[in-house]
């Protein structure tokens, strides 16, 4: 399936999930928390939030002021800005392609990417385009699940990828190749659940 029907097809199915989304990804309070400790935003910086869903990480996001979240479901969006006005933040809130950020060079401070470079049709894309609106100096955090680096494919894991990725999710991607892929700096990497199947790293530029 080519990038554009894959992105087409996320759309719909993230929409559809967005109703019950909370219910399914909510079960990972603990690592976003964690992640978002590491990335030590600062209430004046800009943070943008890729593949926000329903704004889940905004609860560890309080002090922040300068948070833009983009999200290719409006959907998922659409519950952001519920959660972000009972919480009492402004968010600026933008339906966007991960892999195409309608952003100039270097204006963020920091990004989360949480549960995204597993999804998204091109991870490294994403992260290129991360790194290219990012300030020198900025950070990125990702928390995701991830194939160990020097690790191999089992057939019965390469099997079950094959349902995963119609659901939801890419179980067979390696972050270190992705990260090799771009000009960023690995500086922590950490196991975050299911013997290290879910990773935290911060990233940075």
């Amino acid at each position: 399936m080519s990038h554009p029907l894959v992105s087409q097809f996320n759309r719909l199915r993230y929409n559809f999930y967005a109703p019950f989304y909370d219910r399914l990804a909510g079960v990972f309070a603990g690592q976003r928390r964690r992640a978002i400790n590491l990335l030590e935003p600062l209430p004046d910086e800009r943070i943008l939030i890729v593949g926000a869903g329903t704004g889940l990480d905004l609860d560890f996001l309080m002090p922040c002021r300068r948070l833009t979240a983009i999200d290719i479901s409006p959907g998922m969006l659409a519950k952001l800005q519920q959660r972000a006005r009972s919480l009492g933040l402004a968010v600026e809130a933008r339906v966007m392609d991960g892999e195409k950020l309608a952003f100039v060079d270097g204006e963020f401070d920091a990004v989360v990417l949480h549960l995204v470079l597993a999804v998204i049709p091109d991870p490294v894309a994403c992260l290129r385009e991360v790194e290219r609106v990012l300030k020198p100096g900025g950070r990125v955090v990702v928390f995701d699940k991830f194939l160990p680096d020097a690790g191999h494919a089992s057939l019965l894991r390469r099997s079950v990828n094959l349902m995963t990725r119609l659901i939801a999710t890419d179980i067979n991607r390696r972050l270190g190749e992705i990260v090799a892929a771009t000009g960023l700096t690995k500086t922590h990497d950490e196991p975050a659940g299911f013997g290290g199947f879910f990773r935290i790293a911060l990233l940075r530029k």
